[in-house]
Formats: C-alpha cells, sequence, structure tokens
C-alpha cells in the first residue's frame, strides 16, 4: 500500500512580514522558515502553507498584506517549490466563517488578490490549488467560484446537519446571528453529536459530505467529486498539532498509521512568542509528526497532487 501524508499550516502572513521587513540574505535564516526547512531535510516533509491577504486589527496596528511582500527571495521559493507551496485561505483573520455566505465575485476576487501576489513575489511554481478555507465553511456561490479559479481540491467537512431554528437557544449572538440573518440555502449547524443538547455546535456550508461519505474517504487517497460545481471535496487532516501537547502527538498519529492517507494541520501564530497562546514546543512537536511519519513508511504530497 502507497501511505502518503499532507502538512499544511494555516493563517500565515506574519513570517512572511517577517523575511520582508528583517531582510535576511535567506529567507531560511528566519526562525519560521528555518524550521520548516529543518523538518524537510531531515524527514522529507512537505509543507503547504495556506495565506491570508492581510493581518489583522485584532494583533494591533500593524497593518501589513501580501502586496508589502517583498520579491528579493523569488528565486529561493521557486528553487524550493517541490517541498513548499502556498495557497489562499481567507482576506484576514476575522470575521469567522468569512465564506459561508459568500458571494460569487467576492470570492474570486479575494482568491485572485492571494494568488497574483504570490506570483509577483514567489512565482507560478510555489502556488498549489488545494484549498482549505478559513473556517472551512464556504457557500455554494464560492464553490463555484473557486473551481473556476482553478482550485482542483476543497476541504469537506462532516458531522450531523441541523437546522438554525432547531437550536436558535444554543447559538451565540454576534458573528452567528449575523451568519443566520444573512444566510444562503445550505447554511447549517454542525456537530459530531445527533442529539446535542450541549454541543459544541460549528457551522458548515455547501463543502459538507454526509457522514457515509466521509467515512468513505477519510484515511484514503480518494476524494468526492460534486457535479454540481466541478469541484473535488476530501477531508484534510487526522489531527491538528496546536490541539495537542507534545506529549500527545505520538499517540495521536499512531491511532492513524494503518491508514494510506494522514493528514495533518497547524496554524502559524502559535510559533511566535508575543502570540497569547505561544507553543514553545511548535518546532518540536513538527519534527516528532514528520520522524513518527518518516519513519513509518509515510511519504508526504502536496494534496492537489490527489487529482487526476
Amino acid at each position: 500500500m502507497s501511505k502518503k501524508a499532507y502538512f499544511y499550516i494555516d493563517d500565515t502572513i506574519w513570517a512572511l512580514r517577517d523575511i520582508t521587513r528583517l531582510r535576511p540574505q535567506s529567507m531560511f535564516d528566519t526562525p519560521f522558515f528555518n524550521m520548516l526547512k529543518t523538518a524537510h531535510e531531515k524527514y522529507g516533509t512537505k509543507v503547504q502553507l495556506n495565506l491570508f491577504y492581510k493581518t489583522s486589527y485584532f494583533y494591533g496596528n500593524d497593518d501589513f498584506c501580501l502586496a508589502d511582500v517583498t520579491d528579493a527571495y523569488k528565486s529561493e521559493w521557486e528553487a524550493n517549490s517541490d517541498w513548499l507551496k502556498m495557497a489562499f485561505h481567507a482576506k484576514e483573520e476575522f470575521p469567522d466563517y468569512p465564506h459561508i455566505n459568500t458571494k460569487y465575485e467576492d470570492m474570486k476576487s479575494q482568491f485572485k488578490a492571494v494568488e497574483n501576489e504570490v506570483i509577483r513575489f514567489a512565482g507560478e511554481k510555489s502556488l498549489t490549488y488545494a484549498i482549505c478555507p478559513h473556517w472551512n465553511a464556504v457557500s455554494k456561490e464560492g464553490v463555484r467560484a473557486l473551481h473556476d479559479c482553478g482550485v482542483k481540491l476543497l476541504v469537506a467537512t462532516r458531522g450531523y446537519t441541523f437546522e438554525f431554528e432547531e437550536y436558535q437557544n444554543l447559538v451565540s449572538p454576534g458573528i452567528h446571528g449575523r451568519i443566520f440573518f444573512n444566510r444562503q440555502p445550505e447554511t447549517r449547524l454542525r456537530s459530531d453529536s445527533p442529539t446535542p443538547e450541549k454541543p459544541y455546535l460549528s457551522l458548515c456550508a455547501y463543502n459538507h459530505v454526509s457522514l457515509e461519505q466521509y467515512d468513505k474517504i477519510h484515511g484514503t487517497l480518494d476524494y468526492l467529486k460534486d457535479e454540481e460545481t466541478g469541484m473535488c471535496f476530501k477531508s484534510y487532516a487526522s489531527l491538528c498539532l496546536n490541539r495537542l501537547l507534545f506529549e500527545n502527538v505520538e499517540k495521536v498519529i499512531n491511532n492513524s498509521l494503518g491508514n494510506e492517507f494522514i493528514g495533518v494541520g497547524n496554524h502559524e501564530q502559535y510559533f511566535y512568542s508575543d502570540y497569547f497562546n505561544y507553543q514553545p514546543d511548535y518546532a518540536e512537536k513538527i519534527y516528532k509528526m514528520s520522524e513518527i511519519l518518516s519513519q513509518n513508511g509515510y511519504e508526504f504530497l502536496f494534496i492537489e497532487d490527489l487529482v487526476k
């Protein structure tokens, strides 16, 4: 059995700000990119960075966007594009669920803004067209727009679904309330429980698949083709590193070692010491994950390569 692993880091923007402002001799002289290169050289890790277009006001008045990123390292990006690529994630970190009710033109313009800048500062070879959008949920119009922009694969969510009206008393106000007010027909609540008396309810949209469909493709190299939009859907991650204590990384990965496909996610901000949820063992968790998968015969890939 051919065994494959996929590793991606969501919410990426600060690392690009670092290389732009610090201007090191090599982009891999910065701690974040040095960590990724170390994982690649030791264990063959391939990394997909899912990009915000701009920084968020929530972290202070220090505006930075992809249009500011230096192109001084374009040749380095291109030379390392066999193991390091970038993809669209969202315009910025807030609000939550930014694409759940998005219109076609809004989705297209946001995607193109990221695509154009990556091509400018890193070259076309540094782009990948497998997308894990911020908070996952994408409207039907948004899915159509992404497909028309060349996206090959979109993350799929799973779980039991409910109408908002069924659990209005459990839906928090604020952003969830605004989503409810403006929602598209495919917008739903989802939960891991079929009867969520005290659930953690999250939101889903058109890229949500049934439990039966999800179980057929999870842990495999297979994906689903949505004939109506042309988009392919797949479950991306078996685990998310920033949600695990270091001592639990090996145990959680071991639970999936029988699968032909293991996806691993992470988030950029936990690497940085001035982030309120800073994880000083961020790099060690990446190395440990990479080591375990490599030693167990998994080859890292970019997930878009699965689409035929």
